[in-house]
């Protein structure tokens, strides 16, 4: 029986839900998945230019693991830039370092802290409010 998965930390979530190819007809086309550890990997080792071991610790997953999950979220982009391909993000297995809500209206993303309780957008004021720590 194999290990169970340890949840990698993620600090945010997207800030999108896919990216699409322009004038390409993607009605027959699939999808790539692009998991939030995945994505959390890609910005912290080439957008925050952490090296592997330093960016491991931040996930709480081991150096070689990091690179396992960097290297998947590369050839994920990589097929979806070559054969023009949407690219979708999905949680995955991760958990978020705060808990973190998205409006449904202006699609803003926050989060809210534990002293304040409140079910409304801090952009719009909208009670139409999407958790995202599923």
């Amino acid at each position: 029986m194999p290990r169970r998965r340890r949840l990698r930390k993620v600090v945010e979530p997207p800030h999108f839900k896919e990216y699409r190819p322009v004038g390409i007809n993607l009605k027959r086309r699939q999808s790539i998945d692009l998991f939030y550890e995945e994505y959390e990997a890609l910005k912290l080792a080439d957008y925050d230019l952490l090296n592997h071991k330093e960016a491991s610790e931040l996930m709480g997953v081991s150096r070689p693991t990091f690179a396992r999950i960097y290297e998947s979220a590369r050839r994920k982009i990589a097929r979806a830039l070559v054969e023009t391909q949407t690219i979708k993000t999905v949680f995955g297995n991760a958990v978020m370092d705060k808990e973190w809500y998205m409006c449904n209206n202006c699609h803003a993303r926050f989060n809210i802290p534990n002293k304040i309780i409140q079910g409304d957008c801090p952009v719009c004021r909208s009670e139409n409010i999407e958790h995202l720590n599923k």
